[in-house]
């Protein structure tokens, strides 16, 4: 539903994008090499099967959105594209992300017919990818990547037929590459012996499940098409297969639902916990997800009011009913979260007005828990000054309940047409599902009523199969092949390579951590034969000497590569040099023993080149208060020889120490100096001078924590010269190792 977003957008592109975005780009393109002006522009798009533009249609009274000009769609179509799976290799990020692995889609749209699912409506029919694409554009992917973990992708992936095979022919290709397979949430009744045998790999990913309500009659409502007895099967299938943490999602709030539905939620996990029991074994531990239900635009359940204050009463119930359950965890969303949703999800173009000022109140980031109370009290103080209160308050306290006023004509006596038949904001929208099939499914919700999944049985006449959006598209089940084994980490070491290197520019932005993970995938993609460490979760045997601290150069860093074969220094060195970022520049490579030890035992000190610049006088605590800091001018009476010869000359430098262990050592920081030279330095009173200085140090590196700190060392100068040092920048010059 744009309408609340009208106001924001030139045009807004509906339905896939493969076919639709070249068409908008080559619009774009040539509008603009013809000089066309930006309603002429507009004009154009607004010609293309998918794309619309909010300022061509103008909202009626009754909330209905009607064209302003002839030459424009009535109603905009939904575009249906083909899924293209090469198109998942994209570009990979330095660091950690959410989603850290290649994502391959299988299938694109659901035909299960969940009444509470927009994206089961939204995207029909189900087209299915050839399972020979879907095998090229992994191996390719993932070579690409260097990733080390692969996901099919799909509403629901267990539909995808030829899954079983799919994955364990690339489970097969890549048995040498310690990769693993994960799912998102999938369908309970479809997780088998078949599906368990190509997830995970020497890291077992979670498994998620997703029941949506405690009771068969709920699940019936909703058209889940899930009995009590395939829960039980899958959840079974999952612990005898060795899981023991499961992940399931339930809503509440659900169009019919009773206090005895929402208790059901609590008896089915406890039920589930009491049959999946397996002596010696421990405990089963479920990770609950518990939604409010927020009606969708585009499903049977759109005409149904939601009551945020029922949310609260049946959320206070479920913790009473989990109190005391052994074994699981329960979160619940927010309930201020999900009327806010509720109120613009299904809203019309006076959103628009309370969307902006929302924003400019402070909303933003409005479902993380330290933006939450800022967040809602501008939504709130927003609608208020809209004069939007009284249909805010429809959300709080529901504003009918089709389940209670069955049979009762809707709007009878106010002038109104019947609620089914009241115009919606979004009815200019063509999603391909007929409006009134949507009606007729909501009476079949009403009389708990299923309908059969039109992938597999018969039409279920939503009216999306036609000439506009095609027709269903499944792949029929595949012969499994036999599995090749799991992947064995070679574990000999028949060479290494220690290499410097350096982490320059944006480099620097990189963490420890993202490094290691970064020298992971570029191993990956060289294709080089690196040993792995033993263990539940072996490692690519890959060791830095030392780790960079956040935010600091380096032309002298080291690390270790140990290999299973033999190879030549220099192709070793070009095939490392291929795949790395040219910000990590590689020095040099040199060949050593496998049995010597690593340069992380070997390191002895490091040198380093500051950047530093006097503040000011030194303050009694030395400790600055940050949230009260203001930047003082830079004090012109530096003496960087005189203060450089003095640490030089002093025999300590005492400073508190706390170890890991939480002991209090004093350490005197000179005994860990080695050398310190002034490089370069400008006075204050110069022309466009910040009074810096340049500094090379040598100080201790080592791997038992003897280490000499920039820190440390600015601490010192503040020492001798009492004023306030800032340290500008850092850069690590080298890296010594002693061999003796």
């Amino acid at each position: 539903n744009p309408e609340p977003y009208a106001d924001f957008f030139d045009f807004i592109a509906l339905g896939d994008g493969e076919e639709l975005l070249p068409e908008i780009g080559l619009i774009l393109a040539e509008g603009k090499a013809n000089g066309l002006n930006k309603p002429a522009l507009l004009l154009d798009l607004a010609q293309i099967p998918g794309v619309y533009v909010p300022q061509f249609y103008d909202m009626a009274a009754d909330g209905s959105v009607h064209p302003n000009r002839p030459d424009v769609p009535p109603r905009i179509l939904r575009r249906v594209a083909t899924p293209i799976p090469a198109y998942s290799i994209g570009l990979v990020s330095y660091v950690q992300t959410v989603h850290d692995r290649l994502t391959v889609e299988i299938r694109r749209g659901c035909t299960r017919g969940c009444r509470f699912c927009q994206p089961g409506m939204l995207t029909r029919p189900a087209r299915d990818v050839e399972p020979q694409q879907v095998v090229e554009a992994i191996e390719q992917g993932m070579k690409a990547t260097g990733h080390s973990e692969f996901s099919l992708l799909s509403l629901s992936c267990s539909d995808y037929l030829a899954l079983p095979a799919v994955g364990m022919e690339i489970k097969n290709r890549l048995q040498d590459k310690n990769i693993s397979l994960s799912l998102p949430s999938q369908r309970v009744d479809r997780f088998d012996d078949n599906i368990a045998d190509i997830l995970g790999g020497t890291r077992q990913s979670g498994l998620t499940f997703a029941p949506e309500a405690g009771t068969q009659r709920m699940r019936d409502i909703v058209n889940k098409g899930l009995t009590n007895e395939e829960l039980l099967r899958g959840v079974k299938t999952a612990v005898d297969r060795g899981w023991d943490k499961i992940k399931l999602y339930f809503m509440i709030g659900l169009p019919g639902e009773t206090d005895v539905d929402v208790v059901g939620i609590a008896e089915t996990v406890r039920w589930l916990s009491r049959e999946c029991r397996i002596d010696g074994r421990r405990r089963l531990h479920f990770n609950l997800t518990i939604s409010n239900f927020t009606p969708k635009p585009h499903t049977p359940f759109q005409w149904h009011s939601v009551s945020t204050t029922e949310f609260s009463r049946k959320q206070k119930l479920l913790k009473q009913e989990f109190r005391g359950m052994n074994g699981v965890k329960v979160n619940y969303t927010d309930v201020r979260i999900s009327a806010m949703e509720d109120f613009v999800g299904r809203g019309d173009r006076r959103l628009s007005a309370v969307v902006r000022r929302a924003w400019e109140l402070g909303a933003g980031m409005d479902a993380w828990w330290e933006s939450l109370d800022q967040a809602h009290k501008a939504w709130t103080q927003a609608i208020a000054e809209s004069d939007l209160t009284w249909k805010y308050r429809q959300v709080e306290s529901g504003e009918w309940n089709l389940f209670e006023q069955e049979g009762t004509p809707q709007g009878a006596g106010t002038g109104a047409p019947p609620l089914l038949d009241q115009p919606l904001p979004w009815d200019h929208l063509d999603t391909g599902i007929d409006k009134d099939w949507l009606k007729l499914d909501l009476q079949k919700a009403l009389a708990a009523a299923t309908v059969p999944d039109c992938s597999f049985e018969g039409c279920s006449h939503c009216g999306v199969c036609g000439t506009d959006f095609g027709h269903n598209i499944v792949v029929q089940p595949l012969p499994i092949p036999a599995f090749a084994g799991e992947f064995v980490p070679v574990l000999e070491r028949k060479q290494r390579f220690r290499v410097w290197f350096g982490k320059v520019g944006d480099m620097a932005l990189i963490g420890h951590l993202d490094l290691i993970r970064l020298f992971d995938r570029m191993i990956r993609r060289a294709d080089l034969p690196i040993s792995f460490t033993g263990g539940f979760h072996p490692n690519p045997r890959i060791s830095i000497a030392n780790a960079l601290p956040l935010g600091v150069t380096s032309t002298g860093e080291i690390a270790d590569f140990e290999l299973t074969e033999v190879m030549d220094v220099a192709d070793f060195q070009e095939k490392l040099v291929a795949t790395l970022p040219e910000n990590i520049p590689v020095y040099r490579v040199e060949a050593i023993d496998v049995k010597s030890p690593s340069a992380n035992q070997l390191l002895e000190s490091a040198e380093y080149l500051i950047t530093v610049a006097v503040a000011g006088a030194l303050t009694e605590n030395s400790e600055l208060d940050q949230q009260n800091f203001v930047p003082v001018s830079v004090d012109s009476r530096a003496n960087w020889e005189a203060w450089v010869r003095a640490i030089v000359e002093a025999d300590d430098f005492w400073r508190e120490h706390t170890t890991k262990s939480g002991k209090i050592q004093q350490v005197n920081l000179r005994d860990r100096l080695q050398e310190l030279e002034l490089v370069d330095h400008q006075s204050a009173a110069s022309h466009n001078s910040q009074g810096t200085a340049v500094l090379r140090y040598r100080g201790s590196c080592r791997s038992d924590g003897n280490v000499l700190k920039p820190e440390h060392l600015v601490f010192m100068l503040e020492q001798v010269s009492q004023q306030e040092i800032q340290l500008l920048h850092i850069q690590r010059s080298q890296l010594i190792l002693s061999y003796g």
